[in-house]
């Protein structure tokens, strides 16, 4: 037992690390060689329609509003978000994505279904019900675990 739980941790890890270091690789190969990974999430997180607030971007990335706010102004130099604020109440800072954010975000995430289109290549239609079921199971019970740690952490404080 001991085994498999050490190799479904090595495995793990390995995918976590091949998928950080093939993305970097897309990156820095690709048409956005001016971004890093943390910046592209940054773009994801504002989202392809609309705009969101300040607030909402950082509660999806689970970052400060100060560390949010030097992430955008580095993607509004580099001419991915623009920042403006609201007509409504003047305290309200939202952020949404130039053209060029756009093309980014649409050119990650298309390059995010290629490597799975790519994977998913070798299974049969058994195997990729059987790994959707898996990878299901391990998102939810990660999200309990880390829910489970994080209400700890406000009881605590």
């Amino acid at each position: 037992m001991k085994e498999k739980l050490l190799e479904i941790n090595r495995i793990l890890v390995e995918i976590y690390n091949d998928v950080n270091h093939i993305e970097e690789y897309s990156i820095k190969n690709g048409e956005f060689k001016d971004l890093s990974i943390t910046e592209i999430h940054t773009i994801e997180a504002v989202g392809m329609y609309g705009s969101s607030t300040m607030s909402e971007v950082a509660s999806r990335l689970d970052i400060t509003m100060g560390t949010l706010t030097t992430a955008i102004d580095k993607l509004i130099k580099k001419g991915y978000v623009e920042r403006f604020r609201s007509d409504v109440d003047r305290r309200i800072v939202n952020v949404k994505l130039t053209n060029r954010g756009k093309l980014a975000y649409r050119i990650h995430e298309k390059f995010h279904l290629d490597m799975v289109k790519s994977i998913m290549d070798d299974f049969s239609e058994e195997e990729e019900d059987i790994l959707l079921s898996a990878l299901r199971k391990l998102s939810r019970h990660l999200k309990d675990i880390y829910m489970k740690k994080d209400n700890r952490h406000e009881q605590l404080v």
